[in-house]
Formats: structure tokens, C-alpha cells, sequence
């Protein structure tokens, strides 16, 4: 980033990005005011600016209504994730496997292990996961492994386009 101003760069990329806003709770109380989406990230706790008695996270970002959700560690679960930019490198057609519930593992961090999972097609690619994820959220990286316990293969991969909240 030029002289490390991420901002003036995101803000190019996405007028708006960097306009102040509401912090609203996931039950729909507004909180507080914010700077910019462009200063929070999902799952971060920190550095909020509103308070109450129990810790809240950023569970959702909403940069066309300029909209910082905030909720308790619970909300930030994750059932479901439909995907976009798919690449399937597994044997035979990955749409015909994801419709058939192909079973699989999947990261979607980086320092976390592969979790047991299944691919599906709901009206496009979707992988649901066996147990909820915490933090996920549109824009990152979702890697398809093999289900076997090395996880020695990768099958295939796309980025997050939607979360689902688990139930």
C-alpha cells in the first residue's frame, strides 16, 4: 500500500467504503456511529467504540447501507457458505458432485485445520459445514480437501460470496 494509507486505496476501489455510518446490534438496536465499513472486519471485538455489559463482535458488514452489525460471539457462526469463482479439480464434474452432497473437508482460514463438510448445489455452490464456523465471511478464500483424515488432496476451491448464520 502507498505509504501504508489502505484506506485512500480501498476507498478508490469502493467509493463509500469510507463514509460514516450506524453500528447496529444484530437485534436491530442502533448502538453507535462509525467512521467507515473500511475500519472493521467480521469477528473483530476491538476497538468498537460502543459498549455494554457483554463483549460484542462485528458480525456482519454492510457497506451499501453503511452498516457496522455488531452481536455476541454466538452470531458470528456460520452454517452455510455459497460460493462464487468456483474451481473443482476433482475427478469428474464438480456441479454433478456438489448436487449429488459430496462429502469433503473444507478451510477457510488459513491457521485452522480442514473441517468435515459437504459440498452442495443450492441454486449454485454451497458447502455446508458439519460443525459452525466462527468468523467466516464474504471474501475469503474456501478450500476443498479430500475427506480422508491426511487431507492430503485438494479438491477444488472458490471464494465466499454469502454466509449463512448458524441455527
Amino acid at each position: 500500500m502507498p505509504e501504508g494509507k489502505y484506506a485512500a486505496v480501498v476507498e478508490r476501489l469502493r467509493p463509500g467504503a469510507a463514509d460514516p455510518g450506524e453500528i447496529i446490534h444484530v437485534d436491530g438496536t442502533v448502538m453507535g456511529r462509525h467512521p467507515g465499513v473500511i475500519h472493521y472486519t467480521v469477528g473483530q471485538r476491538r476497538g468498537l467504540g460502543v459498549a455494554t455489559g457483554d463483549p460484542l463482535y462485528v458480525v456482519r458488514l454492510d457497506a451499501d447501507r453503511k452498516e457496522v452489525v455488531v452481536g455476541p460471539r454466538e452470531s458470528l457462526m456460520v452454517s452455510r457458505m455459497a460460493l462464487k469463482e468456483v474451481t473443482w479439480l476433482g475427478d469428474g464434474e464438480g456441479e454433478a458432485a456438489a448436487r449429488a452432497g459430496l462429502p469433503l473437508a473444507v478451510k477457510v482460514r488459513s491457521t485452522r485445520p480442514p473441517k468435515p463438510a459437504s459440498l452442495i448445489w443450492d441454486n449454485g455452490w454451497a458447502v455446508d459445514l458439519a460443525e459452525p464456523e466462527e468468523g467466516v465471511a464474504p471474501g475469503q478464500a474456501c478450500v476443498f480437501y479430500s475427506p480422508e483424515e491426511a487431507h492430503d488432496r485438494v479438491l477444488g476451491g472458490g471464494w465466499i460470496a454469502g454466509t449463512k448464520a448458524a441455527a
